[in-house]
């Protein structure tokens, strides 16, 4: 199991950017993937991007390619997403998670979270 708690997120205007920073407890963080999600009230929580625990596999939904990048620091047991070019419907409660199952865009696959932050994006 992996204690995960996410930053950065915060109000930006459309065109702007931010990056989130999800920090891991534990020796094993170069175990896990890791993946970003996000919610928005009353909707499922979305895939977004994920990395494998090395950092040389990544993806990406289509709504984010070219404009958010997930990259991880397993020395500093970090992952982070940059997020460029954001768009107020980007608007939602970025959460981080973790797997030990690899990289994947299925929500079930992970099984540790975050408590979320929250990114607004004005128009």
């Amino acid at each position: 199991q992996v204690q995960l708690v996410e930053s950065g997120g915060g109000l930006v205007q459309a065109g702007g950017s931010l990056r989130l920073s999800c920090a891991a407890s534990g020796r094993t963080f170069s175990r896990y993937a890791m993946g970003w999600f996000r919610q928005t009230p009353g909707k499922e929580r979305d895939f977004v991007a994920a990395i494998s625990g090395s950092g040389l596999t990544k993806s990406y939904a289509d709504s984010v390619k070219g404009r958010f990048t997930i990259s991880r620091d397993n020395v500093k047991n970090t992952v982070y997403l940059q997020m460029n070019s954001l768009k107020p419907e980007d608007t939602a409660v970025y959460y981080c998670a973790a797997s030990m199952r690899g990289p994947s865009d299925i929500r079930s696959e992970y099984g540790d979270w975050g408590q979320g932050t929250q990114v607004t994006v004005s128009s």
